[in-house]
């Protein structure tokens, strides 16, 4: 067995999120995913069908963004992991969404992690 992680850092998106009139609108929302990922055997070939593939999460978490939107920010983070929970080599993920815009002063969000 080999045990890996996929680090995707600093991914802003605009989506609607939130309850209040003034997130009707798309806003910026900075998310951070990390996959535990477990393979059984370390790849030997360098290629990427040995691999998880982060692009189907940038591209489905890009699919989210262009949807109906969400209430909440447990919600968008749930909808997240359960992607990523979807590949049987994916162990556990966190998810954390950061409203960038909602205070001068502070981020707010929200971080959740889920596993098998």
């Amino acid at each position: 067995m080999a045990d890996y992680a996929i680090l995707i850092d600093d991914f802003d998106v605009a989506i609607r999120l939130g309850i209040h009139p003034h997130e009707a609108a798309p806003q910026r929302v900075r998310l951070s995913i990390r996959l535990d990922l477990r393979y059984p055997a370390a790849p030997m070939a360098d290629r990427i069908d040995e691999v998880f593939d982060y692009d189907q999460v940038r591209a489905a978490v890009l699919a989210l963004a262009a949807g109906p939107g969400f209430a909440l920010q447990e919600s968008l983070c749930d909808s997240i992991a359960a992607i990523c929970l979807a590949d049987a080599r994916v162990q556990s993920v966190r998810v954390r969404s950061m409203k960038l815009d909602i205070y001068p002063d502070a981020t707010v969000g929200c971080e959740v992690v889920r596993g098998r």
